[in-house]
């Protein structure tokens, strides 16, 4: 994971400092709860600004958060805060901005001290957000008390998704063995992904040849002690064939240390003995999911940067295909040939050989299941050309006593909030493709968030 800057601007009136001077201690030490209320929160790193009164003030702080390199404003208002101080300032930047709209006081009947002056910070909100749809600056809004209500996570989570934004932006993802011939809802040309800030590396056979023989016989032993610790390693595995197929995995890694690679993805079709590696990395993909690398099947490069992208903020991140209904328990299954984020898995992952049936070579994989909770399965979906559509749906994810699916491949099954049949015809209407994100808890106003930024259509289901 990495860490979203936010930019904490507190807004307030000079009014009241040459007024009523005193008012500024409750002021600032509220100031700070906020703030630290904000920073402390996992994944996130606090550009603390001054409270900030005249144009002058706005001015030098929004500039600070730029060059500090921050994703997001978060605005609080401390009282009213005349909005023509910041308009200027908050039209220019180009920094998405957060209203946290909150107060002091939860119960402010019982205010025995009577204390309006601190606790009219919408007054100040509504003015500036006047301000900024008149002049069509975007802008995101969360509104409660600050220690009654969960407004603070919900600000984080639409932090997140600008995060999202600026990772699929700087996204750099490698394709093994081209695209899947015939496979066309997650297609587009190479130029559209270049356009939203994809950046392709092919592996080509040579690279393959001259990345398996630079890895050494010591590195191949410390994966193997490595995985025997981690995972359910088949015994019956053969030795010379399980170093074979490791000795695969790790030039792929190699190369994509090699390239700073985001993401990946691994065509199976086209990875035979001939392509120069060992086999399908099944089981480095799941390796690379658990250590933050994007990845998806059949050389889709935007469902692979859209799943590094997202774990730039999720680690419980992964790339999944929904496979088969189970139209009696509710359910729908999630699997794919060998790979998932094993770090997700109920019980430890079994590691063997996979038969591969469809190309020359075999190889190794890990078995695992989902482990049960709330997630949300996040598609993004080409819509022709330039433009994108993404689809969100929470759902909740159910371990299930299959013992033979566990070690027979990776799977996992989920109810969505309405029945299995409208569900899918929900999803299909709205052009939803085969591969999508399961990103564990619910991170709809992330997804959200992430459309909005990139001028993408949002749905939820």
């Amino acid at each position: 994971m990495e860490k979203v800057k936010i930019g904490f601007l507190p807004l307030y009136v000079k009014l009241y400092d040459d007024g009523a001077p005193n008012m500024r201690v409750r002021i600032d030490a509220f100031a700070e709860k906020i703030a630290n209320l904000l920073g402390e929160r996992s994944g996130v790193e606090l550009i603390k600004g001054d409270v900030c009164r005249l144009e002058s003030e706005f001015n030098k702080t929004v500039c600070e958060f730029e060059k500090a390199g921050a994703d997001c404003i978060v605005t609080l208002h401390l009282a009213y805060s005349p909005s023509l101080e910041s308009e200027k300032v908050l039209k220019k930047t180009k920094l998405p901005i957060i209203i946290l709209d909150t107060t002091p006081n939860f119960d402010f009947t019982d205010d025995d001290d009577l204390s309006i002056s601190y606790n009219h910070g919408i007054h100040g909100v509504q003015d500036m957000c006047n301000l900024l749809v008149r002049n069509k600056k975007r802008f995101f809004i969360e509104a409660g008390h600050y220690e009654k209500s969960d407004v603070i996570d919900r600000v984080i989570k639409r932090a997140f998704g600008v995060k999202v934004s600026n990772s699929l932006s700087n996204a750099k993802v490698g394709r093994i063995g081209g695209e899947f011939a015939g496979m066309g809802d997650f297609c587009a040309d190479d130029g559209v992904f270049e356009k939203i800030g994809i950046k392709i590396t092919e592996m080509s056979s040579k690279n393959a040849h001259e990345y398996m023989n630079k890895v050494t016989e010591a590195e191949i032993d410390a994966q193997i002690k490595k995985d025997a610790e981690k995972y359910d390693v088949d015994s019956g595995i053969d030795k010379d064939f399980l170093r074979n197929s490791i000795r695969g995995d790790l030039a792929v890694r190699r190369w994509i240390e090699d390239n700073d690679l985001t993401a990946f993805t691994a065509n199976f079709l086209n990875i035979n003995k001939d392509f120069g590696l060992s086999g399908m990395p099944f089981a480095e993909a799941n390796r690379a999911m658990e250590r933050g690398i994007g990845y998806a099947g059949e050389g889709d490069v935007l469902t692979a940067a859209f799943v590094g992208a997202l774990m730039s903020v999720c680690d419980q991140t992964s790339f999944v295909e929904m496979f088969c209904p189970d139209w009696k328990n509710d359910l729908l299954f999630i699997s794919h040939m060998g790979e998932m984020n094993t770090a997700l898995a109920a019980k430890t992952s079994k590691y063997m050989v996979k038969p591969m049936k469809y190309a020359d070579v075999d190889t190794t994989w890990l078995c695992g299941t989902y482990k049960s909770g709330t997630a949300t399965l996040i598609d993004l979906a080409p819509m022709g050309g330039d433009k994108f559509r993404v689809i969100a749906s929470k759902v909740e994810m159910r371990e299930m006593e299959c013992e033979k699916f566990r070690k027979n491949t990776t799977c996992g099954w989920f109810s969505p909030d309405k029945n299995i049949g409208t569900f899918l015809e929900d999803y299909s209407k709205l052009g939803g493709t085969h591969h999508l994100a399961l990103v564990y808890g619910d991170m709809r106003k992330t997804a959200e968030v992430f459309a909005a930024v990139r001028g993408f259509e949002y749905f939820e289901i």
